[in-house]
């Protein structure tokens, strides 16, 4: 017997009605190219995230609202624990309860595990499975209008069990055959097999609005598929049309474009300055003031460790990472030179002194006990701390060392990863020997230069 629609419900009463908002922001963000996970990326300044819980988190109907905010995260500490400060700081402004989980290898499994939560909450204060609307999301639509959501969870309170907003396709779409499928046809080109009635397509976007009870019924269903079956329904309205079950449909809005490319950041800067902007005088603010001028800082640090006598064994620790079969640097803490010029190049901008100054001039962790023993990476993620607390975002960190070894190249997308997520802005690093010239040519040490750039975040009037 094949799946069954689920029959239409009628309105629930108000007062049996709950709402959980389930945001998704577990993404590496890889296309992105920033090294960090996608969540953590800034617009206008501020990480995705900030943005995603702005838009939706205080989302409020008359005599209803949301009861619930999960946050489903990277796993990774340092990134972990900025998204889920983020969420803290919501959940204080909002008055909305904010929890957090782990995000699982794929994007369903990281659902389930935010579903999951919810179900856990819906039984903790006696909700009913079949009255509970979850709405889920993605941090990568960061500036879809709360009116969206509204829409999605209006329907399902209204009886439907699966609902998307959606919106019309402008392009014209074709269906091809791969390329070379078609023997005769050049082996370089794709080939069109039919023309899609574009009057019927949707762009299907979040937050989706499902019932708890289907949500929990669905991922059983994926847990019975086999792996590719399973990978294939790449979202819960498509688990819900292989069930069987109706999905909804409700207008979305262009704002709520994903980001997941360099080229879709630009176009969500541009909406963002959009919204922001005041129709009334070019140039200066709603008070008639000049506009403000951001102006960066940028500061720059060096380290220099020598390597450690043979007689001294070592492990080597350089950006971020670890080296096995390499002789470590001697030095402070683990010694890591590429972590400590960034460091540097973070007060240094702030004009907040240096790593002496906060860590200790001679042992890290000499004034301060709680960072005794820290690694390079630690300190990293403390300085950056510091530097935000000192009235600033980071822009960027970039830092290049000169050693004859390690080779640097094959783990370069590694250690960025490693030092982006430490300092919550991006790291670009590269590597470099000096042609057998001087201490670094002999291999006698490492040298390492970095640069980073701050933005104030309260930015004083331009002069007129």
């Amino acid at each position: 017997m094949g799946p069954q629609v689920a029959p239409a419900e009628t309105k629930r009463p108000d007062a049996e009605q709950h709402r959980a908002l389930v945001i998704v922001a577990a993404g590496s963000g890889q296309r992105l190219g920033h090294g960090i996970p996608k969540a953590l990326v800034e617009l206008g300044g501020r990480p995705l995230l900030a943005h995603a819980l702005d838009s939706l988190g205080p989302l409020r109907a008359p005599g209803l609202g949301i009861d619930l905010v999960v946050l489903v995260l990277p796993g990774l500490p340092p990134a972990r624990e900025r998204l889920a400060a983020l969420g803290a700081e919501h959940a204080r402004r909002a008055g909305i309860p904010v929890i957090v989980r782990d995000g699982g290898p794929s994007r369903p499994a990281s659902v389930a595990r935010g579903v999951d939560a919810v179900a856990e909450q819906a039984r903790h204060h006696g909700w009913d499975e079949r009255s509970l609307t979850v709405l889920v999301h993605d941090a990568a639509r960061p500036l879809t209008p709360a009116d969206v959501a509204e829409r999605v969870a209006r329907q399902v309170e209204a009886g439907s069990v699966a609902v998307v907003p959606a919106v019309p396709v402008t392009d014209t779409i074709k269906r091809v055959d791969p390329a070379g499928r078609l023997g005769h046809h050049s082996e370089q080109a794709e080939q069109v097999r039919d023309t899609l009635p574009r009057a019927e397509l949707r762009a299907v976007q979040t937050p989706q609005g499902f019932t708890l009870e289907f949500l929990l019924r669905a991922f059983a269903h994926l847990g019975e598929l086999k792996a590719e079956e399973a990978e294939a329904l790449t979202d819960e309205a498509m688990v819900a049309e292989a069930l069987g079950v109706d999905v909804a449909v409700v207008s979305g809005d262009a704002r709520a474009l994903k980001i997941t490319t360099p080229a879709d950041l630009l176009a969500a800067e541009a909406l963002l300055a959009e919204r922001g902007s005041e129709p009334s005088s070019p140039g200066t603010d709603p008070a008639g003031r000049p506009p403000a001028v951001v102006v960066p800082r940028v500061g720059i640090g060096h380290d220099v460790h020598a390597v450690a006598s043979a007689g001294e064994p070592r492990e080597l620790w350089l950006a971020g990472l670890h080296w096995p079969g390499e002789q470590g640097l001697t030095g402070h803490s683990d010694g890591d030179a590429v972590a400590h010029a960034a460091c540097d190049a973070l007060f240094s901008a702030a004009g907040v002194g240096d790593l002496g100054v906060h860590f200790g001039a001679d042992t890290l962790g000499t004034d301060r006990e709680d960072m005794e023993g820290a690694s390079g990476v630690r300190l990293l993620e403390e300085a950056a701390r510091i530097v935000r607390e000192a009235g600033f975002e980071i822009g960027s960190i970039s830092v290049q060392f000169v050693a004859r070894r390690p080779k640097f190249g094959p783990r370069r997308e590694e250690a960025q990863r490693v030092l982006s997520a430490a300092a919550g802005a991006p790291v670009a690093l590269s590597a470099t020997t000096s042609d057998g010239l001087g201490f670094t040519g002999r291999g006698e040490g490492v040298l390492a230069t970095a640069t980073a750039v701050l933005i104030p975040q309260s930015p004083a009037p331009a002069v007129s």
